[in-house]
């Protein structure tokens, strides 16, 4: 996890994340709360017995969208790790090979890395486990196509990690207009046992259709949300693992909140449920709870 020092809202990323507002703060201020939020975030993870690796951001190059670090980066069990082209110019000075230097030190082995960022010097564009929901134990990977999200790149992605690609186009509603949702993760997340989704996002009957069929052939129950609550964050979860192999299951308070009682049974059935306040991350930023943890699924050394 990256703790910002320049969070704001990014202009550069706002042409096509609909997620985004801003607030009438000064930048001092807005990147204070994103602080408090995080840390209190972090506190509360490592709380539960989460091995959180936080790394402080640089004051330069600005990076307002630091805080987000799995768009860029991903880490697999093989020892690869996944390099990726990114839409916004700003966004690209994200990337720190110092992070593999800190992870290393930290016991984890680095064997090869797959680096796609040349595509950007095409348009093509692929961001991370944002644009790619990985099903790593069935060897599939869901992707929302978008600006951010090229379909060519997925392909060849999934070829270099041996993964069946499930693709489909997602939209919201924006001033009356269905446009692309900008990340997969955001109106959809991947459990052990469940899967929350926006499938009312998923205009195609026949691309909604085959969605659902690879999640149930897969065994996973399928927890609907509706586009208010995707845009509460609720499709932005992440199920992560304790020290103790504990399953829990992230998400921001904003999310908790939009969620029924019903729907949160079946979500805790995967793993207690654990939440804290992002509202100025979500604001700003356009993003929340999953956006800001990069999974660490390296081997040790």
């Amino acid at each position: 996890m990256i703790r910002p020092v320049n969070f704001r809202m990014n202009e550069q990323t706002a042409v096509n994340n609909f997620f985004q507002e801003d607030l009438d703060l000064s930048k001092a201020a807005i990147n204070s709360r994103a602080q408090q939020e995080f840390d209190a975030f972090v506190d509360i993870l490592r709380a539960k017995g989460v091995d959180v690796i936080v790394v402080e951001d640089t004051e330069d190059p600005d990076t307002p969208d630091s805080i987000f670090p799995n768009n860029w980066i991903s880490f697999h069990k093989n020892g690869t790790v996944g390099i990726y082209p990114m839409f916004a110019v700003n966004r690209r000075n994200e990337r720190r090979t110092d992070i593999l230097d800190i992870l290393e030190e930290k016991g984890f082995r680095i064997d090869n890395i797959m680096d796609y960022t040349t595509a950007e010097e095409e348009g093509f564009f692929l961001e991370g486990t944002g644009s790619i929901l990985m099903d790593r134990e069935n060897q599939k990977a869901y992707c929302a196509l978008s600006e951010r999200a090229h379909e060519e790149l997925f392909i060849e992605f999934c070829e270099d990690f041996d993964c069946m690609p499930v693709i489909f186009t997602a939209n919201q509603t924006v001033n009356g207009e269905r446009l692309p949702i900008y990340h997969t993760n955001v109106m959809m997340c991947l459990g052990e046992q469940i899967a929350v989704i926006c499938l009312d996002a998923i205009d195609d009957k026949k691309e909604r259709d085959n969605v659902v069929k690879h999640l149930k052939e897969d065994g996973k129950e399928v927890v609907p949300i509706t586009e208010e609550q995707m845009h509460h964050f609720a499709g932005n979860m992440l199920q992560v693992l304790t020290k103790d192999n504990l399953r829990l299951m992230v998400m921001s308070s904003a999310a908790f909140n939009s969620l029924s009682e019903q729907q949160k049974a079946i979500i805790e059935k995967s793993g207690e449920i654990v939440h804290s306040s992002l509202d100025t991350i979500e604001t700003c930023g356009g993003g929340s709870a999953r956006c800001m943890m990069a999974e660490v699924f390296l081997p040790r050394s």
